[in-house]
């Protein structure tokens, strides 16, 4: 049961913050239940929806006009505000009903015309829809079960026994002028009509106020999970699926996979893997051992919505395929590869010959006994993805118990694919640098680690923080974002850094760049350090450091497509300083080894680079040991910190500056990079 969340305190208080405008008051009780039906999954998922308002405004020239805010294109319901409900001229656009036809450009330009503010969001694709019903308040979602409702074989018949003469079905057609007729005939039909179901697309609910808008769509979408939950029994789950490949190693390979077909549909050898985001609950791995699961698979998507992002059809993989590794893999990609060219050539034809073909590889992936994966470019399109993929698999499995699951047919849901208007929501694929990219950080919640975890991310990639204190790794997540993960552990342990990778790789689907940063300080003269001392250095300074490199070798192995290792070694692996032999040693180990691997490692495409920096106030060079060494030399901090040839202080963000400038370098490996403002005595060469 979907829960009503309104608040009649809450809804009082913004009506005062809204001052005595009514138009104001109405778009922000508005934009109140937006974000409540935003905020609800069970309604709409990642930007799905949209709502407005008609209210009366005053212009420059002192006239009342009618107005229509709808939510701006690409704008999330969650977070809406003022500025992503753009106000058109509402006399203006109910012009448009006198026509026949419309098509989708002259729709664009005449909308752009309508905005009252010409820098405001491009309004909805459906604006049209909201502007040709009669009804103050509208909202649109694509509800669970609202879904189920429309892909129904005999949907009609099922809303009239459930909704009687309150909710009208409108027959499909794709977002625009067509379907904004269509829906205010169905009104026009039926005037009691408290909202409409879109036949294969969504839902609408409607009222004169925010309230009774929103609460008749909580009250009909909640009608009609009743409804499904009366008639829906166990789905026909089969025996479970053992698992045919541990997941920390089939997600990598099918990742490389994946990577392959793209770099080949790119022709560009270096293009990134997608990001893998892996589902593998209950419910999910019941639907995967369903005796029906391979006619399910060539059903479709329960909305158009769905296949902007997740194509129309998923890659199925069975444990068969799975069992001859990578080659069998490589095959089922492949073949729905081809299978997906063959779709877009006969519907390309049939609609004209002009779209260009999208990239062919899967983004919905269903692997018995393994989990459901979405798979996208970034972290978060890998996410929405698989959360797309669960509620394709909510609706298919009760749409199947209800009667039959009859989602849109192949011509259709190209159409919708490839409609020029939707493929603009999904944006630029200018991306950044590093989008695609999994980054893992050791020792990412100290201030070198977490500037450098930062400058990743900051150039869009998915960072995995690896962190000894867990407060330390929660600052680090909170800093970067939602779409960034981690995990708190000693480095040194036993099977720390399988466990890390594994961890990256139930986060990501797969690693790219390791940045084995962490490491701390012991002092001492040698000929007084205890051996216990020395040893508890080099397990965190160059064991850890080996441990990593060689779990994250693995990975790249599995990925087939290369991979960088960057090491944090420092000035004290070439020029030691008095007391510190307890560092230096390890460190040296580790100098020597980002060489030996950068041999060995080469030949399969992995990188290997490292930075040597000096006098960054991390770890043991805190405030406390700067002024006392500061005291020591009888000068002030800031002249001890810029000691070098520069006399400028090198901070945590030019460490970053150096790994991100080092794994932008494609041709660059066994390199060791000095970032200390210059000091002779520390240099390589």
């Amino acid at each position: 049961m979907v829960l009503n969340r309104w608040n009649d305190t809450r809804a009082k208080e913004i009506l005062e913050q809204a001052g005595g405008n009514p138009a104001d008051q109405d778009l922000a009780l508005r934009l109140y239940t937006s974000r409540l039906i935003g905020a609800d999954p069970e309604l709409v998922l990642h930007g799905g929806g949209n709502t407005s308002c008609k209210v009366r405004r005053t212009d420059l020239f002192g006239q009342e006009r009618a107005v229509l805010h709808v939510k701006g294109s690409g704008c999330d319901l969650k977070d809406v505000s003022a500025t992503d409900m753009p106000g058109l001229d509402l006399t203006a656009l109910k012009m448009l009903r006198s026509l026949d036809h419309l098509d989708d450009a002259d729709m664009v330009n005449y909308l752009r015309g309508a905005l009252l503010d010409a820098n405001a969001p491009y309004p909805s694709l459906e604006t049209l829809l909201h502007a040709f019903l009669p009804h103050r308040f509208i909202d649109h979602t694509h509800a669970s079960a609202m879904l189920v409702l429309a892909d129904l074989k005999d949907a009609e018949a099922v809303v009239q026994e459930i909704f009687g003469d309150t909710l009208a079905c409108v027959p499909y057609e794709k977002p625009g002028f067509g379907l904004a007729q269509l829906a205010a005939q169905a009104f026009e039909n039926h005037p009691q009509a408290e909202g409409l179901l879109l036949l294969k697309h969504g839902h609408f609910a409607f009222g004169d106020s925010a309230r009774q808008s929103y609460d008749r769509l909580i009250e009909q979408t909640n009608k009609a999970e009743a409804w499904i939950a009366r008639r829906t029994k166990a789905f026909p789950a089969g025996k479970p699926v053992s698992a045919p490949m541990a997941a920390k190693e089939f997600l990598p390979t099918l990742r490389g996979v994946l990577g392959e077909e793209i770099a080949e549909f790119r022709q560009d050898r270096d293009s990134a893997m997608p990001i893998l985001s892996l589902r593998s609950d209950t419910r999910t791995m019941a639907f995967l051992s369903r005796p029906d699961l391979p006619e399910l698979s060539g059903r479709g998507v329960p909305t158009p919505d769905h296949a902007f992002r997740v194509k129309n059809l998923p890659l199925l993989l069975t444990p068969a395929q799975i069992k001859q590794g990578r080659e069998g893999i490589h095959e089922a990609v492949s073949h729905y590869v081809r299978e997906y060219r063959e779709y877009y050539k006969r519907n390309n034809a049939r609609s004209g010959g002009d779209k260009v073909l999208l990239e062919p590889t899967p983004n919905m992936i269903w692997v018995p006994g393994v989990g459901a994966i979405g798979a996208g470019e970034t972290a978060r399109a890998a996410a929405i993805a698989s959360d797309l993929i669960e509620q394709n698999m909510a609706v298919t499995a009760a749409g199947e118990a209800c009667g039959g699951y009859h989602p849109l047919d192949e011509q259709r849901l190209f159409d919708m694919e490839y409609w020029s208007l939707e493929q603009a929501k999904l944006g630029s694929r200018d991306l950044p640098a590093f989008a695609g990219r999994v980054v893992l950080v050791t020792g990412g919640g100290g201030a070198i680690g977490l500037a450098t975890a930062r400058a990743f991310a900051n150039l869009g990639a998915s960072i995995f923080v690896v962190d000894l204190e867990q407060d330390a790794l929660n600052r680090a997540l909170e800093t970067l974002g939602a779409d960034h993960r981690g995990l708190a552990m000693d480095i040194t342990g036993e099977g720390a850094a399988e466990k890390a990778m594994a961890a990256c790789v139930a986060a990501f689907g797969g690693l790219d760049i390791l940045v084995s940063n962490a490491g701390a300080a012991w002092t001492g003269e040698l000929r007084e350090l205890d051996d216990t001392t020395l040893r508890k250095s080099f397990e965190l300074n160059f064991f850890a450091h080996q441990t990593f490199s060689k779990a994250a070798a693995r990975l790249f192995q599995l990925q087939g497509r290369g991979g960088q290792i960057l090491f944090n070694v420092s000035k004290q692996a070439v020029n030691p300083g008095k007391g510190f032999g307890a560092y230096g040693l390890p460190k040296a180990a580790t100098f020597f080894l980002l060489r030996q691997l950068a041999l060995e490692l080469g030949p399969e495409g992995v990188r290997v680079n490292g930075i040597n920096a000096d006098r960054i106030r991390s770890g043991l060079l805190d405030e406390a040991f700067v002024a006392k060494r500061a005291k020591a030399r009888g000068i002030d901090e800031a002249t001890y910190m810029a000691g070098n040839l520069i006399r400028r202080e090198v901070e945590a963000r030019h460490v970053a500056d150096a790994f991100v400038a080092l794994a932008l370098s494609e041709r660059t490996t066994a390199h060791v990079m000095t970032v200390d403002g210059g000091n002779i005595e520390a240099a390589l060469r």
